[in-house]
């Protein structure tokens, strides 16, 4: 256990850091999951829906920095292609 302020103060940050990205990375999988699941009912249009709000989530994650430009730009790109398999 930290005994100086400075280090206590350390401790509590990184846990409401740790929560906040935790939070932003479950709204990211919930997201994905949403169209994956359109994909494999076959539902274009939802699944088009599904992919702008994945897109928009990823997109948000990658600006506040809990996920690299490059894993973020993956992502995309995965879900871009489940889309697209429907067409």
């Amino acid at each position: 256990m930290a005994n100086i302020k400075s280090a206590k103060k350390r401790i509590l940050v990184n846990e409401t850091k740790a929560a906040r990205n935790k939070a932003i990375r479950s709204k990211v999988k919930t997201a994905i999951k949403k169209v994956e699941a359109a994909v494999a009912a076959g539902d274009k249009v939802a699944a088009q829906t599904a992919l702008q709000a994945a897109i928009t989530e990823i997109d948000k994650a990658c600006t506040k920095g809990v996920y690299h430009k490059n894993n973020a730009a993956r992502k995309v790109s995965r879900v871009t292609k489940a889309v697209n398999t429907l067409a």
